[in-house]
């Protein structure tokens, strides 16, 4: 079974190139393909979800399409390929095989899809009939998987008919379906939204250079090294003021421990303040940036800050139940957090003797692996089980932190 030792440096003081943002790259793949274009996408990330897009993309002719964990790619190819004339069958890891799809493909029947179950009722993998689609209205809650909106939306403008959109509900992940409304909008589409209405009429993309930004789900984890760090300064070139990534709402966020920003012509500056602010609790509703919550809670348990985390519900879908995992994982280093209702994680500052030599599993979620792998700074040192997970999203992740002076080892 493999996994890596990590320690600690006694202060942290390096220049990090982050990869560039999966979500972008993923939705931009998207869009390139529907607008036919043959420009080469700059900056692409790396990470394995893309990869698997792009060949996916490549090879779609075939009949056979096996995207493994990448859960955008499951996504936005079953709309895609919706669209595209033959017929193919996707599918991936056992892991993906039990993640739910119905929502999306009951929306896309409606649009005229002629979409199959293969296995269970569902879920992938699926067998798809492409055609061109009618399109027409849909109705879908808020609260499902952004997703879901962002491929239905990114197909709209090839529809006969269009779509319109109408969210009830709570609405999540909403800079999500803002990234997906912008890029579309870079391509040459207009669409409207209001409120909870979303109108796309048909037209055609337009082709163009396109340059991916770095990914500030991966700074994230830079952030969370900053805050357990007593001394650091970490430069993150290629991020942006005002990108369209929802979590760089990171930034803020980390203000409560203590990290400041600096924002220069190529990126950005992160510092670990001499003076630390008063947080003696933290609340937080994570429904629009719900990836930074493993971050927080690992952050937050490790400065002994309790905290409140709602709008979690996305979290139970994830690459595993990301909820259950932390809590089988904090609990390993003395933290008992509670689950509220699937969707709440609270951790009141009750304790327990930790493990002495803790071995952190991963659930083959990258997120895991990243988010857990800093918590050395105040530990020593940390085992971590399949490092090799990070791949999915930051396949430089051990590389960049041996960089920045962690002594990553594999034990025996």
């Amino acid at each position: 079974m493999s996994s890596i030792q990590i320690q600690p440096p006694s202060s942290v003081g390096v220049n990090i190139q982050l990869p560039a943002s999966k979500s972008i790259s993923n939705r931009v793949l998207i869009l390139n393909a529907l607008a036919g274009s043959n420009y080469t996408i700059e900056n692409l990330s790396d990470s394995d979800d893309t990869k698997v897009l792009v060949n996916a993309l490549k090879f779609s002719s075939g009949k056979h399409i096996d995207i493994g964990a990448a859960g955008t790619s499951m996504r936005f190819l079953t709309a895609f390929l919706s669209l595209k004339e033959g017929e193919r069958v996707i599918t991936g890891s056992e892991r993906m095989k039990n993640r739910p799809i119905k929502i999306l493909v009951d929306a896309l029947r409606t649009l005229g899809a002629d979409i199959d179950y293969t296995e269970k009722e569902g879920f992938p993998p699926l067998k798809i009939k492409g055609t061109q689609l009618r399109g027409g209205s849909v109705v879908l809650n808020g609260d499902v998987s952004s997703q879901y909106i962002s491929a239905l939306m990114m197909i709209a403008p090839a529809l006969k008919e269009g779509l319109h959109l109408h969210l009830i509900g709570e609405i999540i992940s909403e800079p999500y379906l803002q990234m997906t409304l912008s890029l579309m909008i870079d391509f040459g589409v207009n669409a409207v939204r209001k409120n909870r209405e979303i109108t796309i009429r048909p037209q055609t993309y337009k082709a163009g250079p396109f340059r991916i930004e770095s990914d500030w789900s991966a700074a994230s984890y830079w952030y969370e090294i900053a805050a357990l760090s007593d001394k650091a300064e970490i430069k993150l070139p290629g991020l942006r003021r005002n990108s369209c990534q929802g979590d760089n709402k990171v930034r803020e966020l980390f203000e409560h421990f203590g990290v400041e920003t600096e924002f220069t012509n190529t990126g950005v500056v992160l510092r670990k303040k001499s003076i630390l602010p008063n947080t003696e609790s933290f609340n937080y509703n994570f429904a629009n940036e719900p990836d930074l919550a493993q971050t927080l809670a690992v952050t937050c348990c490790l400065l002994n800050i309790p905290f409140r985390f709602t709008g979690l519900q996305t979290l139970k879908i994830k690459e595993t139940d990301r909820i259950r995992a932390l809590q089988n994982e904090l609990e390993k280093l003395g933290y008992l957090l509670r689950d509220e209702n699937n969707h709440t994680l609270i951790w009141n500052g009750e304790t327990i003797p930790a493990q002495e030599n803790p071995i952190i599993s991963t659930y083959d979620d990258h997120r895991m692996a990243m988010a857990f792998a800093p918590a050395c700074l105040k530990l020593k040192k940390i085992q971590i089980l399949h490092p090799e997970v990070v791949t999915k999203s930051y396949p430089g992740y051990w590389n960049d932190l041996a960089l920045a002076g962690f002594q990553t080892t594999n034990p025996a």
